[in-house]
């Protein structure tokens, strides 16, 4: 919506100089000549050429100045304030020393411009040039572009410091957690897991049958120490040291192949310049989605294909596990916690029973750095 609203102006702002500067033309003295009509044709030119001095700055300040000149030898005597214009846009992108350059051509080439017409004297020539780009404007244009240059960073840099801050915060209370956890749960998790595998251990020394509760009790235990692990290791990752990214997730892939899952990994498309967090992000889902298969699935085989798409990340993961249509798994945090990932990235995903079995976990995540 912002975009949109951006080029709605760009194009009433460019319309609207064109417009001023061809009724400006037309008020002028003309004989109806050709050359009049290459004039009303480089005031128009040089008006609309605005449209994309946000996209192309420099390009546009070249444009608008040959379009000054242009309309100033057909022997219009119309200021340049398209030019103007695009000094401001210039030297708001950052072209400083450009667009000094190019003011410097054009006030070294209107001059001459005025004398080609033929309709004026020396003299006249450069009063005519001076009248069309006063100096004054040139610079007041210049100032303008460079203060909202500067109140722009300023502005980035604010958004950047509160962000690292917010970001610091929620590391500091992740790890917080994390402690908690570890200090109030690890300890009697460990406990309950060491007394059911001992009462089982003795219970099977003694040829005694081992109670189903006591097996329960004693894979529960197992399954929250896991979890549990899992857990810690999600809240302590800082996403720093060490990262663990796209080039680990062969890794991945080759650890589920050792515990007996046929995994394979595809890849498609050349590899962008992937952010860090969709590179953390692109890990995660394959972690989450390879460790989900081989404790709850059943499956035989999975398969991990990424594609490179442009401005997007493609990654999906499918196995032919036990899952179908008619049996929809409970979401867990796992999943949970993928979704709320790929959503902080402003991707999608996507996780359903196949039709013909097994489940389907699909992210896209875009992958264009924002400027």
């Amino acid at each position: 919506m912002k975009a949109a609203r951006a080029v709605v102006l760009d194009w009433v702002i460019a319309v609207g100089v064109a417009a001023a500067l061809v009724v400006t033309g037309l008020s002028g003295q003309h004989h109806g000549t050709p050359l009049d009509l290459v004039g009303y044709a480089l005031l128009a030119g040089g008006g609309l050429a605005l449209v994309a001095r946000r996209r192309a700055p420099v390009p546009v300040l070249v444009v608008t100045g040959l379009c000054a000149a242009g309309y100033q030898a057909a022997g219009f005597d119309v200021p340049a304030v398209a030019y103007l214009f695009a000094v401001y846009a210039a030297v708001r992108a950052g072209h400083r020393a450009v667009t000094v350059g190019a003011s410097l051509v054009m006030l070294a080439l209107l001059p001459p411009a005025a004398l080609v017409s033929g309709l004026h004297d020396t003299g006249e020539a450069f009063a005519q040039a001076r009248g069309a780009l006063e100096l004054a404007w040139l610079i007041a244009a210049g100032a303008a572009g460079e203060a909202l240059r500067q109140a722009e960073r300023r502005a980035e840099e604010a958004e950047r410091t509160r962000e690292e801050t917010a970001r610091h915060r929620a590391d500091e209370e992740r790890l917080h957690i994390a402690r908690e956890l570890h200090d109030s749960l690890t300890h009697q998790i460990s406990i309950v897991k060491l007394q059911a595998e001992v009462a089982v251990h003795v219970a099977r020394k003694r040829g005694e049958e081992v109670p189903e509760a006591l097996l329960a009790i004693q894979e529960a235990a197992r399954e929250a120490a896991r979890e549990l692990r899992a857990t810690l290791e999600a809240l302590r990752d800082d996403d720093t040291s060490p990262p663990r990214g796209l080039d680990h997730v062969t890794e991945l892939v080759d650890r589920a192949r050792t515990i007996g899952l046929d995994a394979t990994l595809t890849v498609h498309g050349r590899r962008p310049d992937v952010p860090a967090a969709v590179d953390r992000t692109v890990y995660r889902i394959v972690q989450e989605s390879l460790t989900n298969i081989t404790r709850h699935a059943a499956a035989a085989s999975a398969s991990v294909r990424i594609d490179y798409r442009p401005g997007t990340l493609a990654v999906r993961v499918e196995d032919d596990g036990r899952a179908g249509p008619d049996r929809v798994p409970v979401p867990g945090v796992g999943l949970t916690g993928m979704r709320e990932r790929v959503t902080a990235l402003g991707g999608r995903l996507r996780a359903e029973p196949r039709a013909e079995g097994g489940f389907t976990v699909e992210a896209e995540l875009p992958v264009e750095r924002t400027p």
